[in-house]
């Protein structure tokens, strides 16, 4: 009955991936779709002098975009490059309204369909996915390594160098043709992939501040991802974007795992993993992933920024700045850090916390338990740093 199930299962899975890309072309680039992609990327960006110029004919210019694309005329337009320190340089690309109104239009229809394809613990620019879902996934697989932290987990941490640099347009566009039949839509994808090459390095790279990018790096790392649990079988893998971890209670696996992983990285996608960021570390040594050190009963944000922010509250102290860190807090054990931030502005902290409702780790609720009761003696380990963060909220 079991093998049954299991066989039942395989045919699925094969069925699934077989079934490929039923929109056609015209979904992408009917009116409607554009219409609705305008009011998606309109989010914050109205008062953008080039958004609201666009806007200003904005019926032409769609009706303009819909002729260029039906009469296969048209060409994505150049980029406006700037940079920024997140914290470290990076390099952003910025195409025009109508290309990136095009962008939101192509991701609409693709999405769906590739979502469905990725594996459930990949976390990068996912819907009902991102960095909490995946530090609290991480905790989950830290348990259950460690046979709920009664033995030595050990856990191996990656980085891709340079990945959006190093996407190659030619593997990329072979991944996408397994998936989509319609000529057109490859032909429209050629269009965006091509517009964009990484300097001295000709049909590589992605830019990043394209919304397709984001689609289009998850397709192409799905590949990496599949062979890492159909080939390698590895039980607790996840990544989000370039970083990946792997878990284990036994460290010579982890080991053997890096060679057969470049291997693949490097024949198959021209990638490679950065040397100096690999690592196999005991999780009670502290494991740094997604901005927090992970501990096997709790983790802290990592010190860079922690020290980061307290440098922005100090010389560009604003209420959303406040709110905004105190919600990253939440899904920490910080309960000393957002003492410390609260009690040097205490009227701010009083009113972000009437307008959001932050959430409290369990030893906290405990201790406010602790001071209503009458004998504090019924509630032991309350300590307001300890336990275990509250869910993600849906």
């Amino acid at each position: 009955m079991i093998f049954l199930k299991i066989e039942e299962l395989t045919e699925r899975e094969r069925e699934r991936e077989r079934v490929r890309l039923r929109h056609t072309y015209n979904d992408i680039i009917r009116l409607e779709n554009f219409l609705s992609s305008w009011q998606e990327f309109l989010k914050g960006k109205k008062k953008r002098r080039d958004v609201f110029e666009f806007s200003l004919h904005l019926i032409d210019n769609l009706v303009d975009l819909h002729k260029k694309l039906t009469d296969k005329t048209y060409r994505h337009g150049e980029y406006f490059a700037f940079k920024i320190n997140d914290p470290k340089p990076r390099s952003i690309h910025k195409a025009g309204v109508a290309d990136r109104l095009l962008h939101h239009a192509i991701y609409r229809i693709l999405y769906p369909y590739f979502d469905k394809k990725f594996i459930f613990d990949s976390y990068s620019c996912r819907i009902d996915k991102g960095t909490h879902k995946a530090i609290n996934r991480f905790r989950y697989f830290a348990r259950k390594a460690s046979k709920n932290n009664t033995r030595t987990a050990w856990v191996l941490k990656c980085d891709i160098k340079k990945f959006f640099a190093n996407i190659d347009h030619q593997i990329l566009k072979k991944i996408l043709k397994n998936h989509i039949a319609d000529q057109e839509v490859l032909w429209l994808l050629r269009q965006v992939i091509d517009s964009f090459e990484t300097p001295e390095k000709p049909e590589t790279g992605l830019p990043l501040g394209n919304l397709t990018s984001q689609l289009l790096v998850n397709v192409y790392m799905n590949e990496f991802d599949r062979f890492i649990k159909r080939k390698l079988k590895v039980k607790y893998y996840l990544r989000y974007a370039d970083d990946f971890t792997a878990l284990s209670e036994d460290k010579q696996y982890l080991v053997d795992l890096i060679p057969k992983m470049s291997q693949f990285l490097q024949t198959e996608l021209k990638l490679s993993l950065h040397p100096k960021k690999i690592f196999i570390k005991t999780l009670v040594s502290g494991v740094d992933f997604l901005g927090w050190t992970h501990f096997p009963h709790h983790r802290v944000l990592r010190t860079s920024t922690k020290r980061r922010m307290l440098t922005k509250l100090s010389k560009n102290f604003s209420l959303e700045s406040l709110a905004s860190y105190l919600g990253l807090l939440s899904h920490g054990d910080t309960f000393k850090l957002r003492q410390k931030i609260t009690s040097r502005r205490p009227a701010c902290a009083a009113k972000v916390s009437k307008r959001q409702n932050l959430k409290i780790t369990c030893g906290e609720r405990k201790r406010t338990r602790c001071q209503n009761a009458t004998d504090c003696q019924d509630w032991p380990n309350s300590h307001p740093t300890r336990g275990h963060p509250r869910r993600d909220p849906e």
